[in-house]
């Protein structure tokens, strides 16, 4: 074997003894496959399911299966959009009922993934944490025998003795923060124990988002509520008008609180090309925590949600809700309250239905039931713009009413929207021309029904009102916390290195101390010269070198900045 396979061979063993313990990582030794066995087979099953590229592969399919969750409808966010898809996709639909696409938080393969990277995660963090606690129990390896093999190396002669400059070099290193001691004829020191702790960090982060989230999932519930300026809401199932929520969720889960809704107020742009945009949606409020919690004013906005305990209360939505009077045949108020009505656009122009079920008597003193479509428009924009509102304030309303009488239907036992008419067994009133009567009407007017069966009135006080929707999902703080430690030990696993210095001071054949300084890191980086350049600058002021008899250099100061000849770059 030549002199120069000789040295390179050297130099590896130098190298792979310097750097054998700067990762943490366990090490998997390469498995035979024939004649594995069962157990075999096993054991290099838990080493592949455990290994950090597939902890990444589980991650990226987790991110590629939330993809569909947020493309197609999902029956837990709601029905409705996933019966029109169905009704719009009859051969996609199959497909997607098959692959679990309509609910694919809650499908087999998305909780397969979910479980195996969270199993992942576990089996790669137990051995390294395991590991690299080891190593902070114990001290940094001593010195390999040839330092000039090492990516970055110095060394100068000195008068100082060797026991002096090792003493000088221990104070340095652990002033600039190594763990240092001495090993041997050599000082050995490590610094970047971050890097690994960042790396930790950010792994158990991860399994803390996991958990945080399915607890979220399991344990959670998401309401709505529409309010009229002067209602009232407590924290309680039946007070809902449509609510979700987790596998885990028990009605006593509720967080125990109410509010009233003591004025709603909106504003809008009234120039420019951006006439009409909403400015700000204020909801003012009076809440209480608990059953006898004392009241206490607060404003909800759009984005500013009331927060009590693990619940958030926010703002999604407005609407007018114009005051209707109703009187049957004989004069008698059978119907009297603030109908909301549903926006149709971001003018909002409005539709809704005012139902009078019980209590109404015609002219002839029949009793009947009354259904009177509704259509309002918060500025009227004059003849030939009754179709849509000219701006979403108050400045010209009216209210476009269109009755019927009959049966509503309401005791057939079928369900029906409080927001829609079945006409199936209605009959519209008609004009004195014997068309059907629709009569728009300003704040104070009333429209007389035919043949005294009673008149409807549009109150000149009109109410506002606030759609809430009420989240709770326990865990958000731990998977805010989780995800800022991600964020912190993903920075710390990246900008932080770990590196070795080594500093040797023997003596030589010619009396003087020979001072070898050397160091070592995880990766290729021009932080380890650099910082090795730094610590041999202030180590040179403690021993200044000395020129031999032989030496036909000057007494610079050295320069390890540059990696040592022959070392692997």
């Amino acid at each position: 074997m030549s002199k120069t396979e000789t040295d390179k061979g050297q130099e590896q063993d130098d190298l792979g003894e310097a750097g054998s313990q700067l990762s943490t990582a366990p090490r998997d030794e390469p498995a035979s496959l024939p004649g594995l066995g069962v157990l075999g087979w096993v054991r290099w099953f838990w080493r592949q399911l455990t290994s950090m590229r597939v902890a990444l592969l589980l991650l990226l399919l987790l991110s590629l299966g939330a993809i569909p969750g947020s493309l197609i409808p999902q029956t837990g966010a709601d029905v409705s959009k996933v019966d029109d898809f169905r009704a719009a996709h009859r051969t996609l639909a199959p497909v997607y009922d098959k692959l679990g696409l309509f609910h694919v938080y809650s499908s087999v393969w998305f909780s397969a993934i979910y479980i195996l990277l969270f199993v992942s995660l576990i089996g790669c963090i137990v051995p390294r944490t395991w590991q690299f606690v080891g190593q902070l129990r114990g001290r940094p390896p001593g010195a390999p025998k040839r330092l000039t093999r090492l990516p970055a190396y110095t060394t100068w002669h000195t008068e100082a003795d060797p026991e002096q400059v090792r003493e000088a070099a221990l104070a340095l290193l652990k002033k600039r923060r190594f763990r240092a001691h001495v090993a041997g004829d050599a000082v050995a020191a490590e610094k970047g124990y971050l890097r690994e702790v960042g790396n930790l960090a950010f792994h158990i982060a991860l399994i803390v988002l996991l958990v945080a989230f399915a607890s979220g999932q399991m344990f959670k519930s998401d309401g709505t509520k529409l309010m009229v300026e002067g209602d009232g809401f407590a924290n309680a199932l039946p007070m809902y008008d449509d609510i979700k929520s987790g596998s885990l969720f028990q009605n006593d889960d509720l967080v125990p609180f109410s509010f009233d809704l003591k004025d709603f107020e909106g504003t809008y742009e009234t120039s420019g090309p951006s006439r009409g945009t909403p400015r700000t949606f204020e909801a003012k409020i009076k809440y209480s925590r608990g059953a006898y919690g004392a009241e206490k004013p607060a404003t909800i906005k759009v984005n500013e949600p009331l927060k009590i305990d693990d619940a958030k209360v926010y703002l999604v939505s407005h609407g007018y809700a114009p005051v209707i009077t109703v009187r049957d045949g004989k004069g008698k108020v059978v119907y009297h309250d603030a109908v909301p009505l549903l926006p149709l656009d971001g003018n909002v122009t409005s539709t809704g239905v005012v139902k009078v079920m019980d209590g109404y008597r015609d002219g002839r003193g029949v009793r009947d039931q009354l259904g009177i479509k509704a259509f309002f428009l918060p500025t009227y924009g004059g003849p030939g713009m009754e179709i849509a509102s000219a701006f979403p304030a108050l400045l010209n309303p009216v209210l476009n009413l269109e009755p019927y009488h009959g049966s509503l239907g309401v005791d057939s036992g079928i369900p029906q929207s409080v927001y829609q008419l079945d006409k199936t067994h209605m009959k519209a009133f008609k004009d004195a021309k014997g068309a059907q009567l629709r009569t728009n009407l300003k704040p104070g007017q009333t429209m007389k029904l035919p043949n005294g069966a009673g008149s409807v009135t549009f109150e000149k006080n009109i109410k506002e009102w606030a759609g809430f929707e009420i989240v709770q999902e326990p865990g958000g703080g731990w998977a805010l916390g989780g995800a800022l430690t991600a964020i912190f030990g993903l920075a710390a696993s990246l900008f932080i290195q770990r590196r070795r210095v080594w500093v040797r001071a023997v003596r030589g054949a010619d009396g003087r101390t020979v001072v070898e300084m050397a160091g070592l890191g995880r990766s290729e980086s021009a932080k380890v010269p650099e910082e090795l350049g730094a610590l041999a600058g202030t180590l040179y002021d403690l021993a200044p070198a000395t020129a031999g008899p032989d030496d036909t250099t000057d007494d610079s100061a050295p320069s390890p900045a540059v990696p040592a000849e022959g070392a692997e770059k």
